[in-house]
């Protein structure tokens, strides 16, 4: 008798310029370039069969990730380093997994985090950066980073979100519980944190589209309660650019042993070694 191979679930750390891709998800008219898609083939090319993936949360174009966490699951037998080593080297530039270890079948990359953690980074000075433009926001017109910070604790809590997601937005309802929110400043860099339960298409870009304009003065602190409370898309402002939105951690309290970490990108760690966020 024929024993069916055994089922492993593994769950992995990935890391992505969104710069160079078209979304997390899978295109059906472009294959071939989603991180989605990318990280499935490198996978199961070294799996040496067919592998799907699950994220902790989906990210837009140009959105970037310095922890995202996926789950896969496959019958081929090999190592922590086997998997990470393999997977890398079948991968484009501008993905890379950092970590892979087994992990319990009832794990699930996105059922299973009560928590995700965004960064925003602006560089807020008159001359647009040459460097990372495809990584930072730029906000040429100087933002009061403490005005935005009071603004920003109206969201805290769980509310009605519907000001601040997309129009095409399939969630069933608006609801979300903000953990977590915060703008700081440190010379020519804004930095906005979040961290909630789970976020709309589009909220934490909307949320910064709000914030902007109370940073530089044309709305009042106040606004950003007044959109909230509207639960109308229409009452709040643009949708700010992707390319300074970084998914840097998900929270799993039910598996202790998965890595967490919350650096972000690396241009935020030599940040750090320059001085406090203020």
């Amino acid at each position: 008798m024929i024993e069916e191979p055994t089922i492993q679930r593994w769950a992995a750390g990935v890391e992505y310029n969104g710069a160079r891709f078209h979304g997390w998800q899978k295109q059906k008219h472009q294959p071939g370039v989603s991180i989605q898609e990318s990280l499935e083939a490198a996978i199961s090319e070294v799996a040496n069969h067919e592998v799907g993936i699950v994220c902790a949360g989906r990210t837009d174009s140009g959105v970037h990730a310095s922890a995202q966490v996926i789950h896969f699951d496959s019958t081929a037998v090999r190592s922590d380093r086997g998997w990470k080593m393999g997977i890398n080297t079948k991968l484009p530039d501008g993905i890379c997994v950092n970590w892979v270890q087994p992990i319990t079948s009832d794990f699930h990359a996105r059922f299973s985090a009560v928590a995700r953690r965004y960064r925003y980074f602006i560089m807020n000075k008159p001359v647009k950066p040459g460097l990372m433009h495809d990584q930072v926001t730029w906000w040429r017109k100087p933002l009061d980073a403490e005005k935005m910070h009071e603004a920003a604790q109206a969201l805290l809590g769980e509310h009605d979100f519907t000001s601040f997601r997309a129009r095409d937005c399939q969630a069933n309802h608006a609801r979300r519980t903000m953990k977590d929110i915060s703008v700081k400043r440190m010379g020519d860099w804004v930095m906005l944190e979040v961290c909630a339960n789970a976020f709309l298409y589009h909220m934490v870009r909307n949320i910064a589209g709000v914030l902007l304009p109370i940073g530089h003065g044309s709305k009042p602190v106040e606004w950003c309660e007044q959109v909230l409370s509207a639960k109308d898309r229409t009452k709040a402002g643009v949708t700010a650019p992707g390319e300074g939105l970084y998914f840097v951690d998900v929270e799993y309290p039910d598996y202790p042993d998965l890595p967490s970490y919350k650096n972000g990108p690396p241009f935020y760690e030599l940040m750090a070694t320059q001085g406090e966020l203020k």
